[in-house]
């Protein structure tokens, strides 16, 4: 399979005509969510965030009557 659009985008970016910041900014924004977790499994970027705990999302809760931060 050729890859056509990916190598003439590859070639702007080397002559300098576009950006990488610029080129990754739009396809990230093309991707849908899913696209761009399963990019970033695949490439095993993953491990650079830690996992979300729950109850740490409601410790910061200024509304929890639970949170230490309740007011």
């Amino acid at each position: 399979m050729t890859r056509e659009a990916t190598n003439q985008i590859l070639e702007l970016i080397d002559e300098g005509v576009l950006q990488a910041e610029t080129v990754v900014m739009a396809a990230l924004k093309y991707m849908s969510e899913d696209e761009v977790a399963d990019m970033m499994h695949i490439n095993e970027w993953t491990g650079f965030f830690p996992e979300e705990d729950e109850d740490d999302d409601m410790a910061w809760d200024w509304n929890n009557p639970a949170s230490p931060h309740h007011y």
